[in-house]
């Protein structure tokens, strides 16, 4: 099952902190989420917005049992840190550790896409 993540900076400065809307879409069953982030950096962003897709897909496991995931994200830097491929910021760790959890458990393939082809990134403000 292709699963998409991403993120939109908004535009503007909000009162309320937030910078960025963090994204994920499942095309298969037609799950779109998209909220609000208050995040640090681009990196930081992106990863709370695998992090949303795969607390999605874990706390719904009845719809999504038996299936292999292929997860699909913009941001290089995210895919390969978390494909082991490149050092985390140390202040990531926390949020790092509970991806490779989700990588131990579900064992997702996790692949770069251009922003053009994130389907997760379509529609953001419907």
């Amino acid at each position: 099952m292709e699963c998409y993540f991403g993120t939109f900076e908004l535009p503007g400065d909000h009162p309320d902190g937030k910078s960025v809307v963090v994204s994920f879409y499942i095309p298969d069953v037609g799950i779109r989420f998209k909220a609000p982030f208050a995040g640090v950096n681009q990196n930081h962003s992106d990863l709370a917005s695998l992090l949303a897709l795969l607390e999605f897909i874990d706390s719904n496991q009845k719809y999504f049992s038996n299936h292999a995931f292929q997860i699909y994200g913009n941001n290089l830097s995210v895919v390969n840190q978390v494909n082991g491929r490149e050092k985390s910021p140390e202040e990531l760790a926390h949020l790092m550790q509970r991806a490779y959890n989700y990588r131990q458990k579900y064992r997702f393939s996790l692949q770069w896409v251009p922003r053009q082809s994130n389907t997760a990134l379509d529609l953001l403000f419907d």
